[in-house]
């Protein structure tokens, strides 16, 4: 997911460079929603490996 992050952002910045006002605003968007939902997963992810790894039992 990182990878898109990167990619996304890096189309936006050469679309800024070159002019092209509406597809960097939509490429960096479109990056910051997956950035989001990566750290949504990071954190579901963290917290069940809290729980999971944890000897607490009902």
């Amino acid at each position: 997911m990182l990878r898109l992050i990167v990619a996304f952002l890096i189309i936006a910045l050469i679309a800024a460079v070159l002019g092209f006002g509406g597809i960097a605003a939509g490429a960096a968007s479109i990056a910051k929603i997956v950035f989001y939902i990566f750290l949504i997963l990071l954190a579901i992810s963290l917290i069940s490996g809290l729980f999971r790894g944890s000897t607490w039992r009902w």
